[in-house]
């Protein structure tokens, strides 16, 4: 594919990484539009965006990190209007963490409207945004997403064998394992790491996320409460959580649990992954699964040991928490509308992830072992059969390093065939 991928440093003598994003941000620079990156903390939007914004002219920067800004901005949003109309040509705006004013959106809106100025902002939670009743701007600009590093970013793909998810490597020769991102994660940061300093990296990172969400959430009260919710809700990643057990051990109300949930969906902390329900045979179970948007976060707030004895230890749940993670990515890099859910009956029969395309499905099983018995994909089998008008074929991922045809309709995959 002949696309301008961008480079991603971290500091001098570090890897040089390229991103997917990087011909999305520069098609729209290029063409005078104007988007909205969203993504967790640390995922390199800032960086991302500086690298594409180099060799740009007439470019004006508002970072909002900076607290005497800041308050500028949020004592008078209309300021920004008066400084940008002082410039002359159309001018590219860099607003960097823009959810810190919520209030300047309505300002954005009014510059692109009359064609003042394009912008290029970056949020790390949507939920600041919709509590001020921010539309994030819908039909006037493009909203993009960053996650952590792909697979294809960290060049541990070898074949895109699911032609939906197909995706290529950037990146080669990366000193980064398969291993090293199911116990440290995959935010670029931690990529150039030592493997000494990658625990103290995670936590300092989990101390500032808990200790800033908790101030701008008014939950001051509730630190206690919502620290031992953040743990015990790590350790429950990738299940169907048990709200009643998770509100007797952290000792807060059901309600109060399932709003922590939307706190950490809205600040980009979680996935919410909902169950495939259509024109269900049998009765599913409805509850959502919701899994951390990154394995080093999530396995530093559960406070396991990041050693290398943590893959034996949690193999099966890291294996597929990792494998649910590149498919949403990768949905969101392809800028595809799949819906990524779960099946699971109240029988117990179970696919671990059915991809919903809208007119057809591809249901995904996920199996840590090397070699999968065709006992152990009864659920697999059973959704196929349900669902044999839109669901043609289905996978199972494996920790294996072979492809193999395990029925006429079911082909197991190594996971960097994916």
């Amino acid at each position: 594919r002949n696309i301008n991928y961008t480079l991603f440093m971290q500091g001098r003598n570090k890897p040089l990484l390229f991103r997917y994003l990087n011909a999305t941000i520069s098609s729209v620079i290029k063409k005078k539009y104007s988007c909205l990156i969203l993504g967790p903390r640390q995922v390199g939007k800032t960086t991302l965006v500086n690298e594409c914004l180099k060799g740009t002219k007439n470019t004006v920067k508002y970072l909002l990190q900076d607290p005497s800004l800041r308050i500028e901005l949020e004592r008078s949003p209309s300021r920004l209007i008066n400084q940008i109309r002082a410039l002359k040509n159309n001018p590219c705006v860099f607003i960097d963490e823009a959810q810190k004013v919520p209030s300047l959106f309505d300002a954005v809106q009014v510059l692109i409207d009359n064609k003042d100025a394009r912008f290029i902002l970056t949020g790390s939670s949507a939920r600041k945004l919709k509590r001020h009743g921010i539309n994030l701007l819908p039909g006037r600009i493009k909203r993009c997403y960053l996650s952590p590093l792909l697979w294809g970013e960290l060049g541990l793909v070898k074949e895109c064998a699911i032609k939906e998810l197909s995706i290529d490597n950037i990146n080669h020769n990366i000193p980064y394992s398969f291993e090293d991102t199911l116990i440290y994660g995959a935010l670029p940061g931690i990529v150039s790491l030592p493997q000494k300093d990658r625990p103290d990296f995670l936590r300092a990172y989990a101390e500032i996320y808990l200790e800033e969400e908790i101030r701008a959430e008014a939950l001051s009260r509730k630190i206690g409460a919502f620290s031992r919710f953040l743990e015990l809700a790590a350790v429950e990643s990738g299940t169907n959580p048990n709200l009643c057990k998770l509100s007797n051990e952290s000792g807060v109300s059901q309600p109060a649990i399932k709003e922590f949930y939307n706190i950490l969906v809205d600040t980009l902390v979680v996935e919410r992954v909902e169950p495939y329900l259509k024109n269900a045979r049998k009765r599913i179970l409805s509850s959502s699964r919701y899994y951390f948007f990154d394995l080093g976060v999530r396995n530093v707030l559960a406070r396991f040991p990041l050693t290398p004895n943590l893959v034996n230890t949690q193999k099966g749940a890291l294996f597929e928490h990792a494998v649910i993670l590149e498919i949403i990515r990768r949905v969101k890099v392809l800028n595809k509308n799949y819906k990524i859910c779960y099946w699971r009956t109240s029988a117990g029969a179970e696919v671990d992830c059915v991809i919903d395309l809208g007119s057809s499905v591809i249901p995904i099983e996920i199996k840590s072992a090397s070699f999968v018995a065709r006992a152990e994909i009864k659920g697999l089998r059973s959704f196929l059969n349900d669902y044999r008008k839109i669901a043609k074929h289905g996978y199972v991922i494996t920790m294996g390093d072979k492809k193999e045809v395990l029925a006429d309709n079911i082909t197991a995959l190594p996971w960097f065939y994916l």
